[in-house]
């Protein structure tokens, strides 16, 4: 396995007691958890491939022989929020223009 002997195996065994200690069974077992959702997902993925491929020889295609349904026009759905008018027009202008004037003379305090 991976070229490493029997020796070898037994050193790195030791070092993972002495590593792990208690929490070393319950290390072994989330890997091999793990390694089986990895294998399920490579599954998933595989069959994805396959149905990709060749999307008439998926089990979830409708079977030619049975009487097909007629194809229905997708349904509109109203808006269930009220639509909004557009802006407000803006305010009108002031009738009176507001006094530009500088005098020469300020008040003097």
């Amino acid at each position: 396995m991976f070229g490493l002997g029997w020796m070898e195996l037994v050193i790195i065994g030791i070092i993972a007691v002495l590593l792990f200690g208690r929490k070393l069974p319950d290390m072994a077992k989330y890997l091999g958890k793990s390694v089986v959702e990895f294998k399920k997902g490579m599954h998933g993925l595989e069959s994805g491939f396959e149905d990709a491929a060749n999307p008439a020889a998926s089990p979830g295609a409708p079977a030619a022989s049975g009487p097909a349904e007629a194809v229905r026009p997708p349904q509109r759905v109203a808006p269930a929020a009220p639509k909004f008018d557009d802006a407000p027009p803006p305010a009108p202008a002031p009738t009176t223009p507001p006094n530009t004037q500088v005098t020469a003379n300020p008040p003097q305090p």
